[in-house]
């Protein structure tokens, strides 16, 4: 049966007698992996269509549980986010992510359009990049239907004196809930994370092109994420971070 979908090549390996195995997120179809032959060489659309970051057009040929990738003709190929290091690994980042929450052959389009506006907004952006990542991943647990709860104190309902986060019980706390517990995974941010998570959820990937975060507040809400998404995703580590922060 012949299928064919949008979608974003998330890697590709090399496969004995020339063949190629690429890992695609496709948006009729979810993530699968297909084999093929065609050839990644050369300045063609074809080749170009193989690559990691393209949004293409894909034509596949699937026999049961087997994709066999025929064509590919590119969208976009976001050729900038490679001519830059720090946007190529903030872009790693976010697919790594993908990569890990996606379940196989599960139809994700509004993840899929959210992917596709991280990468448009990231290809032209000029600097703090990391911020587009933050909002990213603030937005995919919003449709994962894991966000934090930041309305009222996750385990009273108390709407007051909100200025701690546990990423155990997944939200807020207010003051008297944080004096009854003990635990290592409770964090007292610097700045407003109420308003700061508010905001990057309910605003468009689009309106974050020239708002950046101050850095110390980044680095700062990109360590409760990674607990968070541990906790809640199991995804607990990134090699494409591990590239990012240098420690390789």
């Amino acid at each position: 049966m012949y299928i064919n979908s949008e979608g974003i090549v998330f890697r590709q390996t090399k496969a004995a007698g020339g063949r190629r195995m690429l890992l695609i997120f496709t948006k009729k179809y979810g993530k699968i992996s297909a084999g093929s032959n065609m050839n990644e060489k050369g300045r063609g659309k074809a080749a170009l269509a193989l690559r990691p970051f393209t949004y293409g057009q894909y034509e596949f040929f699937k026999n049961r549980d087997y994709y066999n990738l025929n064509s590919g003709e590119v969208k976009k190929s976001f050729f900038r986010i490679g001519e830059d290091l720090d946007k190529f690994l903030q872009a790693s980042v976010a697919l790594e992510i993908t990569e890990k929450v996606l379940a196989d052959e599960l139809p994700q389009p509004k993840i899929f359009n959210l992917l596709i506006d991280f990468l448009t907004a990231l290809e032209t952006r000029e600097k703090k990049h990391e911020t587009l990542l933050l909002a990213y991943e603030l937005k995919l647990f919003n449709l994962l239907g894991t966000a934090p709860v930041t309305e009222q104190c996750v385990c009273c309902g108390e709407k007051t004196e909100m200025k701690y986060f546990s990423v155990r019980d997944g939200g807020i706390l207010c003051d008297k809930c944080k004096e009854l517990k003990e635990d290592k995974l409770i964090f007292r941010p610097g700045f407003d994370i109420v308003d700061v998570i508010s905001f990057f959820v309910k605003n468009p990937m689009g309106n974050f092109s020239k708002i950046a975060l101050n850095e110390s507040i980044a680095r700062e809400l990109q360590a409760i994420l990674r607990e968070y998404m541990a906790y809640h995703l199991d995804v607990a580590h990134l090699k494409s971070e591990d590239v990012l922060e240098g420690n390789f």
